[in-house]
């Protein structure tokens, strides 16, 4: 068994099939169906069972599949760690809550792109939780998430610190009568938000429970909602501030404790650090570095 032969028993567990496996690696089918009985004879146990619409993987083979990727993300790296001569360049993959992406995220894209013009950045967007499993399959090199987050396979560090409030419509003066609504409901995006949870715990600590909810898939839909009044959101005070300023929500401040939240970069332990990625890191530290420095002048 080798590198190679992993390489086909992945793109086979992947596709599903031989015949898409063999057009996935440029090759012929008979060649892919060969590596994959001359594997199974080697490891004297079936990894596949055919049938009709293609190939589904034995319990011994969901078993050394982990293997097989682990494998190919390591050759991956190694490709990647040799033709990276200290210069920030090539591919780099990170993710983003929403939110940190409307708030934080574009002048510092800006100026990283201005001062690497050799790295090619894609940014991807979702919850806390969508980016903690992306991060763990090797997809993204990194990701901006809701903290707390603990992992044994991740690295994470503190780079902002938000205050969230609750939004509600304009014509809601008070928290009190916001929560007092018989017709509310929280307005949230998908399962996976942090901010959602939080949310259901902070009314819950007031007795409001059960309620029900409106999902959105973006952070204008739910500031949106929460302004024709349709329901109550949490989110970052300063992504709210100019729909405040005018007019068109109502922010109801929180105490400290509910309201301070760390936003964390987290990165695999065991992930290959690029310098395409630490001078990322290196870019994002530089704000809450330089707001540590003046906050003890």
């Amino acid at each position: 068994m080798d590198a190679a032969d992993l390489r086909v028993f992945e793109a086979v567990a992947r596709l599903g099939g031989m015949n898409r496996a063999a057009g996935a690696l440029n090759t012929v089918q008979s060649n892919v169906t060969a590596r994959i009985r001359l594997l199974e004879a080697e490891l004297a146990t079936p990894l596949f069972r055919r049938h009709s619409r293609g190939a589904a993987l034995t319990p011994a083979g969901r078993r050394l599949l982990p293997y097989a990727e682990r494998v190919a993300q390591l050759l991956n790296e190694a490709r990647r760690a040799v033709r990276d001569d200290g210069v920030p360049a090539g591919p780099l993959a990170i993710g983003s809550l929403e939110t940190t992406a409307a708030l934080r995220l574009s002048p510092l894209l800006a100026a990283y792109a201005a001062r690497y013009p050799e790295v090619d950045v894609t940014l991807a967007t979702g919850t806390s939780a969508e980016l903690v499993e992306l991060v763990l399959a090797h997809r993204l090199e990194g990701a901006f998430v809701c903290g707390p987050t603990q992992h044994p396979e991740l690295a994470a560090e503190p780079v902002f610190r938000e205050t969230l409030a609750l939004v509600t419509a304009p014509s809601l003066k008070s928290l009190a009568a916001s929560l007092a609504r018989p017709d509310l409901r929280i307005v949230v995006l998908r399962a996976g938000c942090s901010y959602r949870q939080r949310l259901e715990e902070i009314l819950a600590r007031r007795g409001v429970v059960g309620l029900r909810r409106l999902e959105f898939g973006t952070v204008d839909g739910l500031v949106g909602c929460a302004a024709a009044g349709l329901g109550v959101t949490l989110l970052p005070r300063a992504l709210v501030e100019r729909a405040r300023r005018e007019g068109r929500v109502a922010v109801h401040a929180l105490p400290p404790e509910e309201a301070e939240v760390e936003t964390l970069f987290i990165r695999r332990r065991d992930g290959y650090v690029s310098s395409a990625l630490a001078a990322f890191l290196e870019a994002a530290r530089a704000p809450a570095a330089a707001a540590a420095a003046i906050s003890g002048t």
